[in-house]
């Protein structure tokens, strides 16, 4: 089981965190949500909470809840530029669908 990142996310992470000036980390999760019915969240961690599972990749931690893992088990998170706009993009496995707009997913 596990999230990752690519290279290219973690140093965009890496430099938001310089940034701020705090953080361990960054949290993903999903929540009820869209069309689809689920939706990513993503946060940065000050603080870890005990029940968080934990990734390392390319010295970044990535924090994940118990509830979120089996639906984003195996996940990649890229950092992607298109044209003006930048942001990360979810590269899961285990999607079956997706609402027409890309804002929600369904497993």
């Amino acid at each position: 089981m596990s999230v990752l990142l690519t290279k290219r996310a973690a140093n965009h992470v890496k430099k938001t965190l310089v940034r701020r000036g705090s953080g361990l980390g960054i949290k993903v999760g999903v929540k009820t949500a869209g069309c689809s019915g689920l939706a990513y969240k993503l946060e940065f961690v000050d603080e870890h909470l005990n029940d968080d599972i934990s990734f390392m990749s390319f010295g970044i931690s990535v924090f994940v809840d118990p509830k979120s893992l089996p639906y984003i088990d195996g996940t990649e998170l890229d950092f992607v530029k298109e044209g003006l706009n930048e942001g990360f993009k979810f590269i899961n496995p285990n999607v079956k669908g997706e609402c027409g707009c890309g804002e929600s997913f369904q497993v």
